[in-house]
């Protein structure tokens, strides 16, 4: 499905070196979604080293990189903005025990409910989404205060270098592979813009990423009902956004890499990773699928990248800023734009003809909504459409033929009996035109709720009302289940059939 890297094994060199690079590209994107949840950079940074390291080490996904993400962000200002960033902190160790609960509930299990056209919408949107966050950067504050494109000589520069870096990622691995293209693209254009002092912004112009080591910190709030009510729906959902995205991006690791991670022990890693941060001044974070996209492309494979990405990432904030600080924000985007392409699906373009339309629809629908709104959103309304439309086709595909034998009529059933076939169900039987003795055979058929059972007593009334009796066989085992949990509310004749060995069961 998503060509995008060899599936090469676990090799040292590469984590460290892949991990070198994921650390470079985390700094701007870190510091830019502190500034989204309008807290200070560090804030940011600290989550992206503290979520990173301890999902590294404890998650379920190796080579998976986690961090401040701007899914979590654009929730986080709100918040912040209403009550200040020390219920931010709080806020974040509920998110982080909630997810945990998630993991020890084994939740996670349920990404697989998540369709195909659903992953392809969530791969193009966030895609497209990585694109238009580097479009900032294309942008500069003028004397009146207000953000105006680029022009002239700065923006042909600018492009210049992000061609560059784009160029460097593409070409370098067709002569060697000892060097991750994107850190020797990085190396490249870092030197080139300082030795020719070219006029361009720097990781520096954003923000001085300059600090200390993260020390505990208590969040200083009142810890009363008060406090729970406010945070909870915040903490609710962050942890639902963050749990998404974290078990979508495992799942297209995943595909890449031809391995397969654990959804609920990634749960618990990231619940452990937020509780902590949360605990340390940072703002909380999930997986990142542009990061791990640049880890899993430069061979990062092992738990050593995402642990030498979080721990690089500590020492450019501790002794490094400054050679950090002048490394070109044009490389970084290159990097991403190279990240943009890797991750799209372009093959969904000719695809969208040859697949049904509701699929065809669904890829549309998540990859717009996750560009508008959030991807946890999209996934949620594509799951939901993708849901009722199998409902819909599988509600008409309730079918019945019959046989008359010894003055009995046996119908012979097909296709599930649910809430969205049970109109369907009931319109296939005349039982003032049947005789006195009905069979309904289940052998091809199955009761798969609450609203089957009701429309085959519904049935069941309805024969007794026309002085008939309705008999039930070859009842799966699930079907004799609910009509055995059902008790009462059922009353239907169910009857054995020897070759099956259905027990005899009569309720009523």
């Amino acid at each position: 499905m998503f060509d995008l890297a060899s599936r090469a094994p676990a090799n040292a060199k590469n984590d460290i070196l892949s991990g070198l690079t994921v650390a470079l590209a985390l700094v701007p994107e870190a510091v830019a979604f502190a500034f989204v949840a309008g807290v200070d950079p560090l804030v940011g940074l600290y989550a992206a080293f503290m979520v990173g390291l301890i999902t590294a080490v404890i998650g379920g996904r190796p080579g998976m990189i986690s961090g401040a993400t701007g899914a979590l962000a654009v929730v986080m200002v709100a918040l912040v903005a209403d009550h200040g960033v020390e219920y931010l902190f709080i806020t974040v160790v509920l998110m982080g025990i909630l997810q945990v609960l998630a993991g020890v509930l084994r939740l996670g299990k349920f990404i697989r409910m998540v369709p195909h056209p659903v992953m392809l919408g969530f791969v193009n949107g966030l895609a497209i989404v990585i694109f238009l966050a580097q479009l900032s950067q294309f942008k500069f504050m003028d004397d009146n205060g207000s953000l105006q494109w680029l022009e002239g000589t700065q923006l042909y520069l600018l492009l210049g270098l992000i061609a560059l870096t784009m160029a460097i990622i593409h070409f370098l691995p067709k002569f060697t592979r000892a060097v991750p293209s994107s850190l020797a693209a990085i190396l490249v254009v870092t030197i080139l813009a300082v030795s020719l002092n070219l006029d361009t912004r720097s990781v520096g112009d954003i923000a001085s990423i300059a600090g200390g080591l993260p020390s505990f910190h208590l969040p200083q709030v009142p810890y009363t009902l008060e406090t729970l009510i406010i945070i909870l729906p915040y903490a609710i959902i962050l942890a639902a956004i963050g749990l998404i995205e974290s078990l979508l991006t495992l799942t297209l690791v995943d595909e890449i890499t031809g391995t397969r991670g654990r959804g609920n022990k990634e749960c618990v890693g990231q619940g452990v990773a937020n509780t902590v941060t949360g605990l340390f001044g940072g703002m909380g974070g999930c997986a990142m699928i542009g990061q791990s996209m640049i880890n899993v492309n430069s061979g990062g494979r092992g738990r050593l990248s995402g642990i030498s990405a979080a721990l690089f990432l500590l020492a450019f904030i501790l002794v490094a800023s400054p050679l950090i600080e002048m490394i070109p924000v044009a490389a970084l985007i290159g990097v991403m734009f190279i990240v943009v392409v890797g991750t799209f699906e372009w093959s969904s373009f000719r695809i969208l003809r040859k697949i049904p339309k509701s699929d065809a629809f669904v890829l549309i629908l998540v990859s717009g909504v996750t560009v508008i709104t959030d991807l946890a959103i999209a996934v949620v309304v594509g799951v939901i459409y993708s849901a009722l439309v199998f409902a819909w086709k599988h509600a008409k595909h309730t079918q019945v033929t019959h046989k008359d034998i010894d003055g009995s009529r046996i119908y012979y059933l097909r296709g599930p009996i649910f809430f969205g076939s049970v109109q369907n169900f009931l319109e296939l039987f005349d039982p003032k035109q049947d005789p006195d003795d009905v069979i309904i055979d289940f052998e091809r058929s199955r009761v798969a709720d609450h609203s089957g059972l009701e429309a085959i007593d519904t049935l069941a009334e309805r024969y007794s009302r026309a002085g008939k009796t309705l008999h039930l066989r070859h009842l799966s085992a699930e079907c004799k289940i609910l009509l055995s949990k059902a008790g009462n509310m059922v009353e239907l004749n169910v009857i054995e059939d020897p070759d099956y060995k259905i027990a005899t069961d009569v309720l009523g």
